[in-house]
Order: C-alpha cells, then structure tokens, then sequence
C-alpha cells in the first residue's frame, strides 16, 4: 500500500510549475505557442531552473521548520526565523530570478533589525509575492485553524501588508490544506467560499498587531480584513462562473485575471487545477501558457494539484532534475511523516 505524501507532493508541484512557467512570464499566449509549440507538449526545461517563487517558499519552510523546535507557532516566534531568511534571501546570490519589486523593497527594510516589521511592511502592495511562497503553511501537520491562518497572514504582512495580500494567503493555505486532506476537488470552491464569509470581519489581532492602523483608509480592524475578503469573495465569483462553462483552450487568465495580484494568482491558479484536477502535467501545462504571470499561477497549480494527488503523480525524470530538489524533497518526508 502507497501513501499519499501530499506535502511532498505539492512541494515538487510548485516547483515544476514554477520553472516550467518561467520561460513563459511576460509572454502572451502567441508568443508562447510560437516558440514552445502546442501547450499540451509544453517540455520542462533543461535545466529545471525556478525563481523567487520557489525559493521564498523555501525561506518560509525554513522560518517554519526553526521556529518548530521552540514550541507551538506563536507570532514572536515564527517572525524571527522567518525574517531572517526572507533577508538571507534577499542578500543571496541566486536572488536574480526577476524578483518582485515589493518584496525587494520590504526585504531591505526588514534588514534593519532595530525596524519594526510593520513598518516594512508594503501595505499598497497585494501582489502574488505573498501567496505564491505560502503553501507550507498549508502543509504543516498538526497546526489548528487559527494558527495556520495566523501564520499566512503574518507571513504576507512581512512583505505585502494589504488586506487582500493577507486573505488570500489565507485562502491559498486552506485551499492546500483541504485537499492535503482529501477534499472532493467538486466542493473545493465552496468550502474556500464558506471559509471567507466565516472569516470576513477577523482580524487577527495577536499575529498583526497595529497593522491596520497603519494603511489609514478602514475605520476598524475589521473593516481592513473585510475590504481583503470582499475582493477574494469577488474573485471566487468569477472562478465558480467561469468553471460552470469550462473552456480548457482559451486562457484561463481570461476568466480569472493574470494573476499579477494576490486574488487572481489564487483564482487562476485555482481554475487550472480544477480544469484538470487528475491530469497534473495538463493543468501544470495549462497554467504555464497563459498571458500573466505564468510561473506563479503554475507553481500554485501544482502545489493544488500535488497536495491532492501525492507525490508519485510527478514523472520522475520531471522529478530528477528540478533545482533544489533535495531541499523540498527534505521538506516534504518532514511534513508527510504520519
């Protein structure tokens, strides 16, 4: 009998979808066809090499896995390990991968330690930076409901402090979580709706803080978390519209949005799943060629489609070349341990 390995699983999904995507970013859908040929024989390729994406998911594994070995995630003590590696990141090397601008920004703020976080936190910003690295948060065993949605908030706020940045973390550690723990793929959407009205007016004061406070435009925390949930709420719309009438061959960022924003980086990504949800490679190859932001959209397909299908769903010669491969295999044995 084989087990599922759903952390492992959606670890070497995100990352495929994120180097398969990477060639295809600021193309449009011509242009990828052109040069990559029909999107159903898209070919990862030679070498696997992914971007900021997958290697911010892994400065929060790693943030995750340190702050573990004090206790219980706690705010204190998730933000420490993780800041720090989200500076290491910032200062490595191999941060060349055309990384976001906000996330940049933040991170060079957050590298003052005597700087508040909140106060490098980009609270105009909700670009997919914050949701695109959070899937272990979705991951992690054990974590209750508030901790895990106070952990993917936080996580957001460190670069992303916008509302909406902040739900639909949120939104895209449930939706990993869900289908880690077998959820119907057909209920998908409505549970993440059910999530979002439930949560609409909570603010989660003890892992923000004052945060929104500071964007000075919501008279009440609770106002701030609204104004993010309403626009994820809005995007669901669209996704649950758009799903009623599937159209595999046009753009899925047609119906979605291209995913530049947090809400439509989780819708679309979403939609590519759901359009094949027991065919990885054809929604891996989907997200890949689209008009927006396509290794984002991508690596969150495969970290949906991974966390629902296991780890043996990715070909192993996929499997065998993708960078960091050691690393999130690590990850992923660390989290499916039963």
């Amino acid at each position: 009998m084989t087990t599922k390995r759903p952390a492992t699983g959606a670890l070497i999904g995100l990352a495929l979808g994120d180097a398969l995507g990477f060639p295809t970013e600021f193309h449009d859908v011509p242009s990828i066809l052109a040069t990559s040929g029909p999107w159903r024989e898209m070919r990862l390729p030679r070498p696997a090499v992914v971007t900021d994406d997958t290697q911010m998911t892994l400065a929060l594994a790693r943030g995750i896995r340190t702050a573990a070995e004090h206790g219980r995630p706690a705010p204190l003590r998730l933000t420490r390990p993780v800041r720090e590696e989200f500076v290491d990141w910032y200062h490595s090397p191999d941060n060349n991968r055309a990384p976001g601008s906000t996330c940049l920004r933040a991170c060079r703020l957050l590298d003052d330690p005597a700087r508040d976080w909140r106060d490098a936190s980009q609270l105009g910003s909700k670009g997919c930076g914050a949701n695109m690295r959070v899937v272990p948060v979705g991951l992690v065993p054990g974590w209750t409901e508030e901790e895990r949605a106070g952990a993917a908030q936080l996580q957001s706020a460190l670069t992303h402090g916008h509302p909406t940045a902040l739900a639909a973390s949120d939104l895209t550690a449930y939706a990993v979580r869900l289908l880690a723990d077998g959820t119907e793929v057909t209920g998908l959407v409505g549970r993440l709706r059910s999530y979002a009205l439930h949560h609409r007016a909570t603010y989660h004061e003890r892992w923000l803080g004052d945060l929104w406070a500071r964007s000075a435009s919501d008279p009440s925390p609770e106002a701030f978390a609204a104004r993010g949930w309403d626009e994820c709420l809005a995007v669901l719309d669209r996704l649950a519209a758009a799903l009623k009438h599937p159209a595999p061959e046009l753009d899925p960022c047609l119906a979605t949005g291209e995913g530049w924003i947090a809400e439509e980086a989780l819708a679309t990504a979403l939609h590519c799943f759901l359009l094949f949800p027991d065919e990885p490679l054809t929604a891996l190859r989907r997200a890949a060629c689209t008009a927006g932001d396509s290794d984002s959209i991508a690596c969150l397909t495969g970290a949906f489609a991974g966390a629902h299908l296991g780890a043996d769903v990715w070909p192993r010669d996929w499997e065998g070349r993708i960078e960091y491969r050691d690393e999130l295999l690590a990850f992923g044995a660390l989290w499916d341990r039963p």
